[in-house]
Parts: C-alpha cells; sequence; structure tokens
C-alpha cells in the first residue's frame, strides 16, 4: 500500500523535480503510462505542479504527433524501457522525455524521475492554486474534431466532492478501480473521489473479466464503478459464483459513461444483491452531472437520477430559454465543476456556451420528481461502450488510403456496446476489400476507433445542402 503521507512526499518531490527542468504550473505534461498505481500517482504528482495531460498508451505513432502538437507539450513522462512509439515520436518533435523509474520496493506507485537535460541546482516547489489548470483531456463534440477541455484544481476538487456526497464515500471506502485512467471516468469517479473521501483505491491493470471475481475476494473493495459493457461481462461470469460474491464487501455498484439497459441494472442487483447507481457523466463537466440516489432514495431504471453537483436544465435546441418539467430538449449545465471552455477553439466555444450553460449536446427531459432522463444525442460523436469517436479523424485516415475517393463514418447499433463503428466508401480502385482496409485504418488508428463495418458505395447520399 502507498499511505497518503507517502503520496504527499511524492508529490512534494515531483513538483521539486519539474521546477527544476523549467516546468511550472499550467505546462502540459503528457504523461503516457500503462494502467496501474504508477499512473494514479504520476497524474496526482504532476497536476500539482504542472498540467497533466494523459494520453492512451495504445496510440499509433500518428495519433500522439496530432496530441502532442495539440497540447503543445512541456515534456513526455514515460517507462524508461518501452517499445511505445511515443519515443520516437517526441524526439521528432523535440519534445523533452521524463523517464520514470517505478520503486516497488518501497511502496507500490512510487517512482523516480530521469532527465538528461540540465536542471536547476535547489528548486522551490511551487504548488499550483484553485485556478490553475490541472488536467487538459482531448474530447469530441459537434465540430467532430478532438477538442482540449482544461479542467482546473476547483473543477476538480468540486466534482470529486460532488461524487463523495452523492455516494456518501468515507475513509472506510475501497474503490476498486477498473477503468482506464486517460479518460474523465477513472480519474474522476475513482481515484478522486476516493481521495476525497480519505479512502483507498486498488489500481487494476485495466478491466479484465476473469480476473474480476479474483479481485473482489481477495481486496474486499466495497464499490466499483464501470461502463455497461464491462457490467455485462462481470455479471456473465458472476451468476454461478455465490459463495464469492455473498462474502464480498461490495456496498454498491456505480454504472456511467454511456446508457446502462434497465434489465441488465435489475440482473446486476439480483446477482450482487447491492444497489446499482446509475450516473451521467462528461469530460467537460469535470465527469459527473447528475446521479441516481443510493437506498432508501428511489432508482428509477432509465433514469440517470437527479442533479448531483452542477445545475442541470432543459433547453430549447434553437431558442436559448428553459424549458418546463417534461420537455424534450438539449441537456444544459452549469456549476464549478464546469470547464471554462474549450482550448484555442472559439468556434466551440460560441457553440456550446449560451447564456451561462454549458449546452452538452444530449437530448432528453426531466420528470415531475427531478429524475433526468437522456434519450438520444445531438452530436455526431460515436460511443462505442463508452469510448468516444470522432468520425472526422476516422474518414481523414480513410481518405490517405490509395484507392478511396470518399469515405464517412458513421454509427451503427450493438446490441452489446450500445453503438458501434462504419464507413461508407467511394472506392476509385474497385480491387479494395474491406480486409484491406481495415489492415489499413489498424496502422493509423487505436483498436476502439477502428470500423467494424465498410459499405462500398458507388455514390455517397447527401443532404440538402450538399453534406454527406
Amino acid at each position: 500500500p502507498l499511505t497518503y503521507h507517502q503520496l504527499y512526499i511524492q508529490i512534494h518531490d515531483t513538483v521539486r523535480f519539474l521546477n527544476s527542468i523549467k516546468i511550472n504550473r499550467n505546462d502540459p505534461v503528457a504523461i503516457v503510462l500503462p494502467n496501474g498505481p504508477l499512473m494514479a500517482t504520476v497524474f496526482l504528482s504532476v497536476a500539482c505542479g504542472a498540467t497533466s495531460a494523459p494520453l492512451n498508451p495504445a496510440y499509433t505513432a500518428s495519433e500522439y504527433e496530432f496530441f502532442l502538437k495539440d497540447l503543445q507539450a512541456k515534456a513526455v513522462i514515460t517507462l524508461m524501457d518501452s517499445n511505445n512509439p511515443i519515443h520516437s515520436v517526441a524526439d521528432d518533435l523535440n519534445i523533452p522525455i521524463i523517464k520514470i523509474e517505478s520503486k516497488p520496493e518501497s511502496s507500490i506507485g512510487k517512482f523516480a524521475l530521469r532527465y538528461n537535460g540540465d536542471r536547476i541546482s535547489d528548486p522551490s516547489a511551487d504548488f499550483a492554486e484553485k485556478s490553475d489548470i490541472a488536467l487538459i483531456l482531448h474530447t469530441s463534440g459537434t465540430t467532430s474534431r478532438p477538442k482540449m477541455v482544461p479542467l482546473t484544481h476547483k473543477n476538480l476538487c468540486r466534482s470529486a466532492e460532488n461524487i463523495q456526497k452523492s455516494l456518501k464515500l468515507s475513509s472506510q471506502d475501497r474503490c476498486l478501480n477498473i477503468m482506464p485512467l486517460f479518460h474523465i471516468h477513472g480519474l474522476m469517479a475513482a481515484l478522486l473521489s476516493s481521495c476525497r473521501a480519505g479512502g483507498s483505491i486498488v489500481c487494476t491493470p485495466g478491466f479484465y473479466a476473469p480476473k474480476f471475481l479474483y479481485w473482489l475476494a481477495e481486496l474486499k473493495p466495497t464499490w466499483y464503478t464501470a461502463v455497461p459493457t464491462m457490467h455485462q461481462s462481470i455479471l456473465y461470469r458472476s451468476k454461478n459464483q455465490s459463495e464469492i460474491i455473498n462474502n464480498s464487501s461490495l456496498r454498491f455498484i456505480r454504472s456511467s459513461s454511456s446508457s446502462l439497459a434497465p434489465k441488465v441494472m435489475l440482473e446486476m442487483e439480483e446477482v450482487f444483491h447491492v444497489p446499482l447507481i446509475e450516473a451521467y457523466g462528461m469530460t467537460e463537466a469535470s465527469h459527473q452531472i447528475a446521479s441516481n440516489p443510493l437506498p432508501p432514495g428511489v432508482r428509477k431504471p432509465g433514469s440517470v437520477g437527479f442533479p448531483a453537483g452542477p445545475e442541470v436544465a432543459i433547453m430549447d435546441e434553437v431558442y436559448p430559454e428553459i424549458l418546463p418539467k417534461n420537455t424534450l430538449g438539449e441537456i444544459v449545465i452549469r456549476g464549478d465543476n464546469v470547464t471554462l471552455g474549450y482550448i484555442n477553439n472559439d468556434e466551440a466555444n460560441a457553440k456550446s456556451f449560451t447564456r451561462g450553460w454549458f449546452r452538452t449536446g444530449d437530448q432528453g427531459y426531466i420528470d415531475n420528481e427531478g429524475y433526468l432522463y437522456i434519450t438520444g444525442r445531438l452530436k455526431e460523436i460515436i460511443n462505442r461502450g463508452g469510448e468516444k469517436i470522432s468520425p472526422r479523424e476516422v474518414d481523414e485516415i480513410l481518405l490517405k488510403f490509395p484507392g478511396v475517393r470518399q469515405a464517412v463514418t458513421f454509427a451503427i447499433p450493438d446490441n452489446i456496446l450500445g453503438e458501434d463503428i462504419a464507413a461508407a466508401i467511394v472506392l476509385e480502385d474497385e480491387t479494395i476489400k474491406e480486409k484491406d482496409l481495415k489492415i489499413y485504418t489498424a496502422k493509423y488508428l487505436a483498436p476502439h476507433k477502428v470500423p467494424r463495418k465498410f459499405v462500398i458505395l458507388d455514390e455517397i447520399p447527401k443532404g440538402p445542402t450538399g453534406k454527406l
């Protein structure tokens, strides 16, 4: 285990190290590490003296190049011995690489940083303040291009407090984290809410369904949070494991990032004998927007619950006025956990903020009892089991393939993931096959962004304005 006191010392030493190489508050530092305690402590440590920018370690070289350029990263933190393409990309972009050495012999999650460049001999530790940017994550919106969401310490601390209060977390709670720590869900709902409560968190290498029940029995967590596809995998493996489940320490289960089928919710509660709390969040809100209550509060299957932190309202999609209860419209939010705006994207900010409200791009309504229901997405991003994919990013890769004349990526229904990815293609070379397109896109995109289906057409239909 790593104690909070040991974590504080690690944070202090990291901030001094960053200051010694002239990386200071609000300087973006990309972090490329696998899931686990090291990723958790590096994220926390960097955020306290600079700006943490975690990136998916499964990205390809072209994806790293885009994100590092977009971030204008001052440095990259990654493992000392690694075949990850982040090393060559950072070198090509002349971005300093800080290599990390894990020190599990002293405490899990402790580390030392190695840097070959010049350093100040006796630096101070200039800790961040509440208005400084603690975290930058990329998301996708109505422009269908990844956007940079800056979240301040005030944003993150308020959201952690909101989650802690809605789940009634205490120092006696232990979270089993199976979510990736380069997404807002894992960083906020699991890690920072646990820190806010003074509780503990188990940082697994990521979701691995065959190990879940072992972790449950061995590590005695009181709760875990996951996306619906993970819950479905866990449910499948748990139905005949009554001894482990009956002896578990769980007091509730949480679900977020995409809609949970009411049937799955009821089956999970029946198997695990604890309430399943569905919540609604997004990166721009530092995760949590709404949450169903714990017992004795009423959980409504199909609803994401009450507002749980920010103000939530329904706005007319055309005229910027707040609509009454039981009226369908766009979900809008405002509060201390909501980002102040995207970085270097005036167009997106103009579209996303109206009269002090942030427009989520989601459609829904609030019932007479104050429960929020999401009925669909106004945005064109694809939500593949909680993973948000920008269609334009996929289009641009496909259009680089020799022999592809036109390409448009879109969502198709999927019984397990909710949505999956398809692409309509117009070819100039008729010898190109679907497998050729899959092999090509897999070279330049992370696995979850590769289309699962290709539709070869003579012409892609166009709308009234000429858009594909």
